[in-house]
């Protein structure tokens, strides 16, 4: 059984905007993300949730889908933190805090290398390469499930450019932000190597799904 390269979940704008450019430790995302994730904040099966309730219906349907048959994850250096070049702060240990979200290793992409660390069931290796190369790692790890290309909007790009992604769900939310990072102009622009069905929900976001043709 082939191990797929999965996005699940990944959130843009309807600017295909995904993050803000001018990241800080006070601004994960470079822009109030608020209204962006706000869908699947108010999901029952939100990670982060605190207090009983919550919806159910197709929002609830993807984020519980978040960690099925997940064995690893592959992710971009900006999505673990905002520090650029060499790594000055090894306290440093990611959004997380103690108990990250991810509960398989995390595959971090980054030219300049530091120790791997594990948080909880959660290790982070940082790793040097090509994407072909780094998936192959990843894929080692994940022991016959598949991995999860966890973003942020460059290293998506990257695994696309380089024709490894099997399948994505990017959840467009109805909201703008003009400037800053974007996965696309336009959703059509994969069709020529992606099946793409829309899925519209009732909090107002269209989850997209596309699969390799």
């Amino acid at each position: 059984m082939s191990q797929l390269l999965r996005v699940q979940n990944f959130n843009v704008s309807s600017d295909g905007i995904g993050a803000g450019e001018n990241q800080s430790f006070e601004s994960p995302f470079g822009l109030d993300p608020g209204a962006m994730f706000a869908w699947g904040g108010a999901t029952a099966s939100w990670p982060t949730r605190t207090d009983p309730g919550g919806s159910r219906g197709l929002d609830d349907y993807f984020t519980r889908d978040f960690a099925r048959n997940i064995g690893a994850e592959i992710m971009g250096r900006n999505k673990f933190g905002p520090q650029r070049g060499p790594w000055e702060d090894h306290e440093w240990l990611g959004w997380w805090g103690d108990e990250p979200p991810f509960h398989t290793p995390v595959f971090v992409m980054t030219h300049h290398k530091r120790p791997s660390f594990t948080l909880s069931d959660t290790t982070f290796h940082f790793v040097d390469g090509d994407p072909a190369t780094i998936l192959e790692q990843a894929r080692e790890a994940a022991q016959g499930k598949d991995v999860r290309l966890g973003g942020g909007v460059t290293a998506i790009k990257q695994f696309l450019d380089a024709d490894l992604v099997d399948t994505m769900h990017v959840a467009v939310s109805p909201i703008t932000f003009g400037t800053g990072l974007r996965l696309w102009e336009s959703p059509e622009e994969l069709r020529d190597r992606f099946h793409l069905e829309i899925v519209p929900s009732p909090s107002g976001v269209a989850h997209h799904l596309f699969w390799r043709k």
